[in-house]
């Protein structure tokens, strides 16, 4: 896996912003080179931030949004619409403000899909249409994102793989039903580790003084199963994207070259 690299920004306005500015430089990049680009999303305050700054940034259409595959690291298994889904909040942030295809956008599974209240059917479907994506040159069953964006807990969490949960352990699934999660609401739908790995670049955001604990242990040596975060790796580069408040405490030797 990559070493991370940390950049560190004054305060979560200016990351949000510059985290804006760096996705449509990457995407740009991805399309010239490919004629095509895909990114997975996340939620959380600095996620939705991040879109909302996106959905205003000047150079927002120098990304040919139609030509944009778009994916989520994890749901709340909820009705469609309801707002706490990060598929709601990510569509009134930026996805409503942009000409999408929609036949790119891949929300995850509702609750009041044709599963009804069982997220493991939705969750097997998800999988299914990431494996109908994977290109020649991808790996581990997915699409190699160009970004994977997450967001990180107090507890080092990413998407919704939770320390110790059974999610964890999973080698071969790329997308798994979660239940039981330590924070509401309890049932969820995540990507798995491996499938977060394929990604080339992962980018993981975090903001406030809450997050410094969480930040430290994730750039440690701690294992993935107590420390999730510490497995959230790119195949390419890992960027933590942070602001002052969550940098507060990273361990002794880790190089910090600034916000860039």
């Amino acid at each position: 896996m990559t070493t991370p690299r940390i950049i560190v920004h004054p305060d979560a306005a200016l990351l949000a912003e510059a985290t804006a500015a760096r996705i449509v430089t990457r995407l740009v990049d991805a399309q010239a080179a490919r004629g095509t680009a895909s990114i997975v999303l996340t939620g959380g305050g600095v996620g939705i931030a991040v879109l909302r700054e996106l959905a205003q940034a000047p150079a927002r259409d120098a990304i040919d949004w139609r030509r944009l595959d778009i994916w989520w690291g994890d749901e709340r298994f909820l009705p469609t619409g309801d707002p706490e889904r990060n598929e709601t909040q990510a569509r009134a942030a930026l996805l409503d403000h942009v000409k999408v295809d929609p036949a790119r956008v891949h929300p995850m599974p509702a609750s009041d899909g044709p599963d009804g209240a069982v997220p493991e059917p939705g969750a097997e479907r998800y999988a299914d249409d990431l494996a109908r994506a994977v290109g020649p040159e991808d790996h581990a069953g997915v699409p190699s994102f160009d970004i994977c964006l997450l967001g990180i807990g107090p507890d080092t969490h990413v998407a919704s793989l939770f320390p110790e949960k059974p999610a964890l352990y999973e080698e071969e699934r790329t997308v798994v039903a979660v239940h039981g999660a330590p924070k509401p609401p309890p049932t969820r739908v995540s990507l798995t580790l491996p499938a977060i790995r394929a990604a080339h670049e992962v980018w993981i955001l975090a903001s406030g003084e809450g997050k410094a604990d969480a930040v430290r242990m994730a750039l440690g040596d701690g294992g993935a199963v107590q420390v999730p975060a510490c497995g959230a790796r790119g195949r390419n580069r890992t960027l933590f994207l942070l602001d002052h408040a969550a940098a507060a405490e990273l361990p002794e030797g880790i190089e910090v070259p600034g916000a860039l």
